[in-house]
């Protein structure tokens, strides 16, 4: 519920701040630290704060998207301006920082695979929690559907699935961590959208799962399977900022004339409690996140998911800095290695057992007859044997992550590529 003043009079506002303002300095004095000789608020110098930020626009060092405005700390870079980020309890003497400085230098021509094999393990970037995709145990453990494929780019580069740290990201986070080197790849629920890959910075590898947003709403509020677009008019809608979802349904609900009350918080898991909460009539998100919600929460058993048609095309996939072929191949092939091996039915248990004579292509992609495609990319030649060996193949991941929650490729967009599906892979050759 949103809650709206009808006071006019700012001057109460700021007689209430003065208060507290107040009362600090007098506790300060009380300490024996001395009042400023000059307080600055952000109330007096908006203007200033309006200009100063619009310059660095106007530069090219920050963009504007969905009415908010972000750094982009790539082109400040490549301008040749020095960017430093705080570290919680670092050094912040001079020599430090030259250190520091000197460091970042140090990698600068570094490829991405050679900077995470000197590190010794994958810096991998995925969301604060979606149910099927990224879920964390009580004992800290990752599981779920984007979490095996960063598990599988582990697998590839060190033979060894484990080496991997998960940074969990909201959904404003997860392009500035990326471009900032926060992360080597994000495996985040992230659509692949035209804005993002020409003006970000960033580039799509394969898609791993085709999905599309659809909207949860109270059966008791007369809403359905059935239920259209056009049936929110009037209702309040909640969603997380600054995503797709967020433009989608602003976009559709005009295009169909329905008014809404768009609700926006930086967490889905906060749009689910506001929306069990009675705080919003609506949630929407990508169909995947409301089955997998709906799935886990006996408070939603009774909501309904609408309309039976998607109102958008989201291609779900990792997400990599542009520029980098090598880390991109890399990437875009462990995808690929999975899906052929289940084009072939190579699975984790008879892996060791399949005739590859038979079948030359899985020979040459698991270094079984051939591995010198793979050691090209800077990887052992059995990189992608050990991706399914350790995780799986598509259906294995897909099988294992979503089925239980009710989703399932036959006859939908992520069925195979022979079975009608969109799920196809290059060969291997």
């Amino acid at each position: 519920m949103l809650f709206r003043s009808n006071v006019t009079d700012r001057k109460i506002f700021e007689d209430h701040a003065r208060r507290f303002e107040r009362e600090f300095f007098e506790d300060m004095t009380a300490l024996g630290v001395k009042e400023p000789d000059v307080v600055t608020r952000v109330t007096e110098y908006v203007p200033q704060i309006v200009d100063y930020i619009q310059g660095i626009v106007d530069n090219n060092c920050a963009y504007e998207s969905n009415k908010s405005v972000y750094f982009d700390t790539n082109a400040f870079k490549t301008k040749g301006y020095d960017y430093r980020k705080l570290k919680p309890g670092g050094d912040t003497t001079e020599e430090a920082a030259v250190e520091a400085t000197e460091e970042e230098h140090d990698h600068e021509g570094e490829s991405t695979l050679e900077q995470v094999q000197e590190r010794g393990f994958l810096k991998c970037g995925v969301s604060t929690g979606a149910t099927g995709f990224t879920e964390v145990g009580d004992d800290g453990s990752y599981s779920g559907f984007d979490v095996d494929y960063c598990y599988a780019v582990a697998a590839a580069v060190f033979g060894d699935y484990s080496k991997v740290e998960f940074k969990q990201l909201t959904a404003a986070e997860r392009f500035t961590a990326l471009s900032a080197g926060e992360i080597d790849v994000l495996i985040r629920n992230t659509t692949w959208t035209q804005s993002r890959d020409t003006e970000l910075g960033n580039d799509f590898g394969p898609t791993t799962y085709f999905d599309g947003q659809q909207l949860m709403g109270r059966v008791s509020d007369g809403l359905s399977s059935s239920s259209t677009l056009a049936d929110i008019d009037g209702l309040r809608v909640c969603t997380n900022a600054g995503t797709t979802t967020e433009k989608n349904i602003t976009e559709g609900a005009g295009l169909v004339g329905a008014t809404i009350e768009l609700v926006t918080v930086e967490a889905f898991s906060e749009a689910i409690d506001k929306f069990i909460a009675g705080e919003c009539d609506i949630v929407t998100t990508d169909g995947s996140g409301l089955v997998g919600r709906r799935a886990v929460n006996d408070a939603l058993n009774d909501w309904a998911i609408f309309p039976q048609s998607p109102i958008s095309k989201e291609p779900l996939g990792p997400t990599y800095r542009s520029n980098d072929s090598q880390w991109a191949d890399i990437i875009n092939w462990v995808v690929y290695a999975t899906i052929i091996a289940d084009e072939y039915g190579v699975t984790r248990a008879n892996i060791d057992s399949f005739d590859y004579d038979a079948a030359p292509e899985m020979g040459r992609l698991f270094g079984k007859n051939d591995g010198e495609l793979q050691t090209k990319m800077g990887l052992s030649a059995d990189a992608y044997y050990n991706v399914v060996k350790q995780i799986g193949n598509y259906d294995e991941i897909f099988s294992r992550n979503l089925n239980p929650l009710g989703l399932y490729r036959e006859g939908g967009a992520n069925a195979r590529w022979t079975e009608g599906g969109l799920v196809y892979a290059p060969p291997a050759r």
